[in-house]
């Protein structure tokens, strides 16, 4: 079959690899229908590593996805051959004690799609998930909404970590994707007013048109002082959406005393610095937010109720040949671009 690999930094090349196959009883075979660049995509794509997760050429990424379910294993009975599914790109051992406290986000066994060490990606015409990973989809939901429904999970997820309140004062620093998904998750929760901010003009019209209060950019407004001033209060919980320093040391300032800090972002560094002084006396709390955990499905329904629409976020498509320049789109944050979509030959998103 066809996958598009990283062979080198920012090098990707379309490879043919041995079809994967049904060996478990609980395996579904799926065709892949869309993929969705990610930021992490792009992490492995340019630095050939996330922290302590490094890339071994070749290999595909790849974790946003939707498919049409080809095949099943003898004991699958979630979906059948020819369901429309979203993927959780879980996967999860469900035996151990981080699974059965509840959290198989972090099972001490996980593999993850297009993980590197543990999965290769979706960027392939087809993939083998655990049932479990397989979500199936109505007639009404496109295939581009489900693939969507994936980091939408993760502001969902933050969002009922942050455990906000009906009318929160939040703050949410990066509009990207996730900052875009956490602003529907936590709109969808009641809360507001929500101001987020951003380098670039374009996400910065994005997310006023998404429906935050106040949208400024970093890099030409005193955003701390803007927010300060409407704010004086200052806000309940600040989402970090974009994994920069810079932001960590606006959130601690415009967070209120007992405030809270989610981490969601992926910095392109290892170590982030806090000013501690500030920080101890305000007694804020630090979250961080690994992924999304059970969340998958509580998504796909906002998106069906239209609680959370998330077609905005898809800015540019690509046919499957085109998957390079793709991420060289989304690498370079050229024309505008907030999710790129990647659809596989013969599928219509």
């Amino acid at each position: 079959m066809k996958a598009f690999v990283l062979t080198g930094l920012k090098k990707m090349a379309q490879h043919e690899v041995p079809a994967p196959r049904i060996v478990n009883d609980d395996d579904v075979l799926l065709r892949v229908a869309v993929v969705g660049v990610c930021g992490s995509d792009v992490h492995y794509y340019t630095s050939g590593r996330i922290g302590s997760q490094v890339v071994n050429y070749p290999f595909t990424v790849g974790h946003e996805c939707a498919a049409v379910v080809e095949a099943v294993g003898q004991g699958v009975t979630r979906v059948r051959p020819g369901d429309r599914v979203a993927i959780e790109p879980a996967m999860s051992c469900w035996a151990c004690d981080q699974c059965l406290e509840g959290r198989p986000h972090t099972c001490r066994r996980l593999r993850f799609l297009g993980c590197p060490g543990q999965a290769q990606g979706c960027l392939s015409e087809f993939i083998v998930m655990p049932e479990t990973s397989c979500f199936p989809i109505p007639a009404a939901m496109t295939l581009e909404q489900a693939a969507l429904s994936e980091p939408l999970s993760i502001g969902v997820y933050a969002a009922k970590l942050s455990e906000l309140g009906a009318g929160a004062r939040i703050g949410i620093l990066g509009s990207g994707p996730i900052g875009l998904s956490v602003l529907l998750a936590a709109r969808a929760a009641g809360a507001g007013p929500v101001y987020m901010t951003d380098r670039l003009d374009a996400r910065v019209k994005i997310a006023r048109s998404a429906g935050a209060a106040w949208a400024g950019n970093t890099a030409s407004e005193d955003v701390v002082a803007e927010i300060t001033a409407a704010e004086p209060l200052l806000l309940d919980v600040v989402f970090e959406c974009c994994g920069r320093q810079e932001a960590v040391d606006q959130a601690v300032t415009l967070l209120k005393p007992g405030g809270k800090l989610m981490m969601v972002g992926i910095p392109a560094v290892d170590r982030i610095a806090l000013t501690i002084d500030l920080a101890r006396r305000k007694e804020l709390c630090f979250q961080n937010v690994r992924r999304q955990n059970h969340c998958l499905q509580e998504a796909l329904n906002l998106i069906m109720e239209r609680a959370a629409p998330v077609d905005f976020m898809v800015t540019h498509r690509f046919a499957f040949e085109e998957t390079p320049a793709a991420f060289a789109l989304v690498e370079g944050y050229r024309d505008g671009v907030v999710k790129a979509m990647v659809t596989m030959a013969g599928d219509k998103a």
